[in-house]
């Protein structure tokens, strides 16, 4: 029987991790093909050259993404491919809210090594890994729920429009980043404000940012 071949993205800022990661995925009885990035932009980068990507590894916290705003992206612009979400927060609320914007695992820093590799292995099968002591279906804030859902709906160019509303660029800025007209980006906004139930900018940039926080109020997530 012929061993399979997949493609794996490794997407984290941190050196020694992407590492811990490739030694945690190089044990599985496949043939890989492992690409690492330390920014979201390289990231990017790399699966618009090739999307012929089997999985996704994320980092929540890297440059160029805020609290979910990466995995909202992949899942929008790359729906096919799955996505698990490495972490080193353990914090319920955020690993549910992964979930619902359609991870298919979430993997803490803290997991040892053959413990990732089953997390992977278990993907890659066409399954889920939930941390086990994890219950999806409980502690949920159904107003933070509907946002999210809200939130997934948004197609990949109104996910970057959202971010760049978020950095606080102006509609002429945003254009000349996405190489689009302004009356592009008018649209976009619009169909973002229809789209979060929403009547400004603002309001937008307030509801997206309710989600990013979730989980780590006060704090920046190292990782």
């Amino acid at each position: 029987m012929e061993t399979p071949s997949y493609r794996i993205v490794i997407a984290d800022d941190h050196p020694l991790f992407r590492g811990a990661l490739r030694e945690a995925v190089s044990g599985l009885p496949v043939q890989l093909q492992i690409v690492e990035a330390g920014s979201f932009a390289g990231m990017s980068d790399l699966i618009a050259q090739d999307s012929d990507v089997d999985l996704v590894l994320l980092d929540l916290a890297m440059p160029g993404v805020k609290g979910f705003s990466g995995l909202m992206f992949l899942r929008a612009q790359y729906p096919g491919v799955p996505v698990v979400v490495v972490s080193a927060t353990e914090d319920p609320s955020v690993i549910r809210r992964c979930f619902e914007f359609g991870a298919s695992g979430f993997i803490s820093k803290t997991l040892g090594t053959e413990a990732m590799r089953e997390a992977v292995r278990q993907v890659l099968d066409g399954g889920t890994y939930v941390p086990p002591d994890i219950d999806l279906a409980g502690g949920g804030d159904t107003e933070s729920a509907r946002l999210a859902a809200r939130l997934a709906s948004l197609t990949p160019q109104q996910v970057r429009v959202l971010m760049m509303l978020s950095e606080g660029l102006l509609n002429k800025q945003i254009a000349y980043e996405l190489s689009v007209s302004e009356a592009t980006v008018k649209a976009h906004v619009s169909a973002i404000l229809t789209k979060l139930g929403v009547d400004s900018r603002t309001q937008a940039v307030i509801a997206a940012s309710k989600i990013a926080a979730e989980g780590w109020p006060g704090q920046s997530l190292n990782g």
